[in-house]
């Protein structure tokens, strides 16, 4: 004859069904969720292509409007240099002597690839100058499907004693970086703050940098005319 199931037994059992039910459930509900997560995951690839594909579309209508920025700038003597020089980033690299040649600076032109996604050129074209003979330098910003970043620049050729180069390495000490020591550099494309910051933030929009003096001085008077009201 069987014996009668304790209380007890009856218990255990009980919270056994349950915590295998409650596995079961949760087991399920991760499975969802990875489901759920693909959904979104897709979701978020086509959203990727179908912004790259805006930006495309739109980097092609952005052309005409920098042409006719940099031919209008171009009518402004030393904007590109103010224009670095106002840029507290920027000028933080320049010693006098990168000031002195980027004087002959007449014209700044980020192109980015057609595909967006693969990196951008920087031009920066030169009138004749007593430092080097080329007439447009040009650094570039690759980026590969891995995603791994890489740069390369156009070589310098300078004029014999001119070679800011040198006299930069001589200082090395007390200012590692000057504008054509970044340049030339390629040892961390990943790291290039001064590229990143030429191709978001200036080439946006170059006037703003340029005019920074003079909006301090504008809201400079605003605030003393504030001052004699009071």
């Amino acid at each position: 004859v069987s014996t009668p199931a304790s209380k007890e037994e009856t218990k255990t059992t009980a919270c056994s069904g349950t915590g295998g039910d409650t596995e079961k459930e949760q087991q399920e509900a991760m499975e969802h969720i990875d489901e759920v997560q693909n959904e979104i995951d897709r979701l978020n690839e086509q959203a990727s292509e179908e912004i790259l594909k805006v930006e495309q579309k739109y980097n092609k209508l952005h052309q005409p409007f920098f042409q006719k920025r940099s031919e209008l700038i171009a009518k402004i003597p030393n904007f590109w240099v103010t224009t670095f020089v106002n840029h507290p980033q920027v000028s933080a690299l320049f010693g006098e002597e990168d000031e002195e040649a980027l004087h002959y600076l007449t014209r700044v032109e980020v192109t980015e690839f057609e595909d967006i996604k693969s990196g951008y050129r920087i031009d920066f074209y030169f009138d004749e100058n007593p430092y080097f003979e080329n007439k447009v330098l040009a650094k570039e910003f690759h980026l590969n499907e891995s995603g791994d970043p890489s740069s390369k620049s156009t070589e310098i050729k300078w004029k014999s004693g001119k070679d800011l180069m040198k006299s930069s390495r001589k200082r090395q000490h007390e200012e590692p970086e000057s504008f054509f020591t970044w340049f030339t550099d390629h040892s961390d494309a990943g790291a290039d703050e001064l590229g990143e910051v030429i191709e978001d933030d200036i080439w946006s929009n170059p006037l703003h940098y340029y005019l920074v003096p003079v909006m301090d001085d504008e809201e400079g008077e605003g605030e003393e005319d504030d001052d004699d009201d009071d």
